[in-house]
């Protein structure tokens, strides 16, 4: 059954040993992130703050809930150690099965509300992550919703949000591809038009995971939500604005992004593993209404060093490529986005069947889809007889198939994101730096003969042989691996 909000996924975490609660206080300046970040990089259960100092018993802090493939895994009531092949796929399957939500007069996000003079943000224990943050980031794991004003498109997406006092917050918009930029864009700065804007915090798990997918401009991500979930999302009208919210948050902001109105923002530690997007004026959001659970919890990711909660974006940009190069008859067996590569890397396998220029083909295809070339720098082109999904075998061939020149395909002034680090100080501002594709992949036009054999157990062994050993090492308590 899906899970009607964060507390029951929470629990079912909990239940899986994948979610423990700290009992003791810890504070919301650096202590908590601090204890974030080492389960995160350490694979550790993710830890559900009970009391936060300073800041009312029942206000808690909870993170690292998306940051392996066994908490995707639970996420879309699957089995915890769903393989991340079968994980795609299914994501896949579901997604081409919307499921529009329906709106209900009322829901828990409205337990209490604050408008106008009354809305203060300090009342949440917001974390500061990082030494060298710009501020307490209050938006780092949630759903930003913003509409269309000349189509019935309303975007959900996931951008950082700083606090800037206690009734304003700050957005990056680290790329112009990003949806929310789009929008505002070419519907509401044309017209000199405030944008209103809504953000949904402690939500249940689909909806943060299809808020940081890279769906197409124009596709509904609550509609995805419902197709994943099985099951339609309850969404509420908001109090200020003309929108609507997940009925069951934990947190609602409301408020309106108006033309030309910025504040210095950042910078903040990022899913790079580095500090990203410098200290600059970036857009402002006034905020008008909140409204929110009793006994909130705040839900976040301490982002950095891999792998955290954007670990997400690495499963479902994989199934965007996957299902691209289905849409154009590309042959591709299987796409991989690894974890610790930040999701700017994505491994291709290719039918050894291919057509001479196929490698070019893949990289130029996934480089012209907006938000997925913009953030996919780095791509790796391999035969089916590699896994893509075993980073040992990938590792292998792009060592001894990749031409260190010709095997090694460069495109200058490129768009990416402007908090790549490796980008300098020009291509930051312009958003305009370099990708690069590794095409491992025998050239066709070699002899048969000149084509090296690999030598691995599942190549270099008859079928009998194969089937045999795995005999010998089960009877030793040695199980095949998955």
């Amino acid at each position: 059954m899906p899970f009607k909000d964060l507390r029951e996924f929470i629990a079912k975490l909990e239940e899986e040993g994948e979610a423990i609660k700290i009992e003791e206080e810890v504070d919301w300046n650096l202590e908590a992130a601090a204890i974030l970040r080492r389960s995160a990089e350490e694979g550790l259960p993710a830890p559900i703050f009970q009391k936060i100092k300073g800041y009312p018993q029942g206000y808690r802090l909870f993170g690292n809930s998306a940051n392996s493939f066994r908490r995707m895994a639970i996420s879309m009531d699957l089995k915890p150690d769903t393989h991340p092949r079968e994980l795609i796929e299914e994501y896949i399957r579901r997604r081409h099965r919307p499921i529009k939500p329906v709106l209900v007069s009322t829901g828990p996000c409205k337990e209490n509300i604050h408008i106008g003079d009354d809305v203060n943000l300090l009342e949440f224990p917001v974390p500061m992550q990082h030494e060298g943050d710009g501020g307490r980031y209050i938006g780092t794991w949630h759903v930003t919703i913003v509409k269309d004003l000349d189509s019935d498109w309303v975007n959900w997406g996931m951008y950082r949000h700083m606090l800037q006092s206690k009734n304003a917050v700050g957005i990056l918009q680290a790329s112009l591809a990003k949806h929310l930029s789009i929008i505002r864009d070419r519907s509401y700065l044309p017209k000199n038009k405030a944008m209103e804007v809504a953000i949904a915090i402690g939500v249940e798990p689909i909806s943060a995971m299809c808020a940081a997918s890279p769906l197409p401009a124009g596709v509904s991500e609550v509609d995805t939500v419902g197709g994943i979930r099985g099951e339609p999302v309850e969404l509420v009208k908001c109090e200020t604005v003309d929108l609507a919210v997940p009925a069951t948050a934990e947190i609602v902001i409301e408020g309106e992004m108006r033309p030309d109105e910025t504040m210095d923002e950042g910078p903040f530690g990022e899913f790079t593993g580095y500090m990203g997007g410098g200290r600059e004026p970036r857009p402002l959001i006034r905020v008008k209404a909140v409204t929110h659970r009793n006994d909130p919890i705040l839900a976040c990711s301490c982002s950095g060093i891999p792998v955290d909660d954007n670990a997400v974006f690495s499963m479902t940009k994989a199934a965007e490529i996957l299902e691209l190069m289905r849409e154009e008859g590309k042959p591709v067996t299987g796409v991989f986005v690894p974890l610790v590569t930040t999701h700017m890397l994505a491994i291709v396998a290719v039918n050894k069947a291919h057509y001479p220029g196929v490698a070019e083909d893949i990289a130029h295809l996934i480089w012209a889809s907006g938000n997925i070339g913009h953030e996919t720098p780095y791509i790796v082109i391999v035969d089916d007889d590699v896994d893509p999904f075993n980073l040992n075998e990938v590792s292998h061939t792009l060592i001894t198939k990749c031409h260190p020149t010709r095997g090694i395909v460069k495109l200058e002034h490129s768009p990416v994101i402007s908090i790549v680090p490796w980008l300098n100080r020009e291509e930051r501002k312009t958003r305009l730096g370099a990708k690069a594709y590794f095409d491992c992949t025998w050239p066709l036009d070699w002899d048969p003969a000149d084509v090296p054999k690999r030598i691995s157990f599942r190549q270099s062994y008859p079928a009998e042989v194969q089937q045999k050993a795995l005999d010998i090492w089960r009877k030793h308590g040695y199980g095949e691996k998955a």
